[in-house]
C-alpha cells in the first residue's frame, strides 16, 4: 500500500500540469539473469518493475548474456516480445547485436550502463534508436575541466596520472581541453600505482609549487597521496574523477579530497519518496535500481507526450526534459543527456557530499 501511494503521488507530481495519462506501455527489460552480472541485472529488473506497476505498464524480462554469441537469441527475444521500447543493456555487446533489429522495429532503447562513444557514433550514423542515461566517455573529462576552470583558474595546477589507459586518457582529455583555453599546468607527472607510499611524488609536487592537483588515479592511490601530503605538511588540494567513488582499501580517504563523480541518487531529494517506498517493500535502491526506475518513468511520460501529440514514442523522447528520480532528463540531438550527471563532491566523514555542506572546494 505504501509503495502504491508514494509512487502514485510521485508520478502525479511529475505530470501535474501535463497531459492526461496514456495507457501503460510494454517494455522489454534487458538484463543478465545469471552469471557474474546477475546481481546488477536484478537491480535493473527491480527498478523497472517497481515503477511499471503503478501505471499498468508491462515488463518483459529478457536475459542478457553479455557476449557476442548471445546476440541472435537476444534479438529474436526482443522482436518476439511485442515491446514498445527496451531498457537496461548492461553490456556493449548486447546493444551492438540488438540495435539494427530495434531500428527496423522502431523500438527505442535506453541503456543505463554503456558509455561507448564508438557505439553511439555508429548509432547516430545508422539511425539506430539508442538513448542513454549513462554519460558518454568524454563527459567525465569535460565535467572535470569545467570544475578546474570555474574553481581553480589562476591556481598553480598539477595534472598527474598512474599510467593506466583510463587514467592517461582522462588526464590527457583534461589537459587538451585546458590548453584550448590557455590554461597550462605547472607540473605534470606519471606516478607508479599501487605503492605503499607516494612521498617522492608529494615532494615533487611541493617543489613544483603546485597547490591544486588533479589525479586520474584510483581511490587507493589518491588516498595514499593525500595521506603522505598531510604527513609531509605539503598543502595541496586533491581532485579526482569517478574512480574515487569506491570503497576504501588499505588507506582511508582524507576529509577534503574532491571528486567529480555521479552522486548516489538514493540520497537525492528527487528520489526521497521513492526510496522510502522501495525500502518499505524490501528493495534496497542500490546500483541500477533507481536508473532503471527512471528509465521506465521517462518512457511512460514520453508515451503521455506522444499521445498528446498523436505522434511516435521515439519522437516524444526528444521532447523532454522529463522529471525523474535522477532529476530532469532530456536528450540532445546526439541522444545523450542534455545535462551532465557529474557533480563536484567532497569527501567528508565517510561519504561524498556537496562541497557547500563540507566547506569550500577552493
Amino acid at each position: 500500500m505504501l509503495k502504491s501511494i508514494v509512487t502514485s503521488l510521485f508520478v502525479a507530481a511529475l505530470t501535474l500540469s501535463g497531459p492526461a495519462f496514456a495507457a501503460g506501455l510494454k517494455v522489454a527489460v534487458v538484463a543478465p539473469a545469471d552469471g557474474p552480472f546477475a546481481l546488477l541485472g536484478k537491480q535493473i529488473a527491480d527498478g523497472a518493475a517497481f515503477q511499471a506497476a503503478d501505471r499498468g505498464s508491462e515488463v518483459i524480462l529478457i536475459n542478457e548474456s553479455c557476449d557476442a554469441a548471445g546476440g541472435e537469441a537476444l534479438t529474436k527475444a526482443l522482436l518476439a516480445s511485442g515491446a514498445e521500447a527496451a531498457i537496461g543493456f548492461l553490456c556493449t555487446e548486447s546493444l551492438e547485436a540488438a540495435l539494427p533489429a530495434l531500428a527496423e522495429a522502431g523500438m527505442p532503447a535506453i541503456t543505463v550502463s554503456v558509455r561507448s562513444d564508438i557505439l553511439m557514433e555508429d548509432a547516430l550514423k545508422k539511425k539506430w534508436p539508442l538513448y542513454r542515461l549513462a554519460p558518454n566517455g568524454k563527459a567525465e573529462a569535460a565535467a572535470i575541466t569545467d570544475v578546474i576552470v570555474a574553481k581553480w583558474r589562476g591556481k598553480p595546477l598539477a595534472l598527474i596520472d598512474d599510467g593506466t589507459i583510463h587514467s592517461r586518457e582522462l588526464v590527457e582529455g583534461v589537459r587538451s581541453a585546458l590548453a584550448e583555453i590557455g590554461v597550462t599546468p605547472v607540473f605534470t607527472d606519471v606516478y607508479r600505482p599501487a605503492q605503499e607510499q607516494q612521498v617522492s611524488l608529494v615532494r615533487r609536487l611541493a617543489k613544483s609549487g603546485a597547490t591544486h592537483v588533479f589525479t586520474g588515479g584510483d581511490r587507493n592511490d589518491t588516498a595514499v597521496i593525500a595521506r603522505d601530503a598531510k604527513a609531509e605538511n605539503v598543502p595541496i588540494t586533491l581532485l579526482g574523477g569517478d574512480t574515487l567513488n569506491a570503497a576504501d582499501l588499505d588507506v582511508p580517504l582524507e576529509n577534503g579530497v574532491l571528486a567529480v563523480t555521479i552522486p548516489d541518487p538514493a540520497r537525492s531529494n528527487e528520489a526521497a519518496a521513492v526510496v522510502k517506498a522501495m525500502r518499505a517493500a524490501g528493495i534496497e535502491p542500490d546500483g541500477y535500481v533507481l536508473p532503471a526506475f527512471a528509465a521506465m518513468s521517462l518512457l511512460e511520460q514520453a508515451k503521455d507526450q506522444a499521445a498528446k501529440d498523436d505522434g511516435a514514442l521515439i519522437e516524444a523522447l526528444s521532447k523532454g526534459p522529463y522529471q525523474t528520480v535522477l532529476g530532469p532528463v532530456g536528450f540532445n540531438s546526439a541522444h545523450e543527456r542534455i545535462e551532465t550527471p557529474y557533480r563536484l563532491m567532497q569527501w567528508q566523514d565517510g561519504r561524498f557530499v556537496a562541497p557547500s555542506t563540507a566547506g569550500k572546494a577552493e
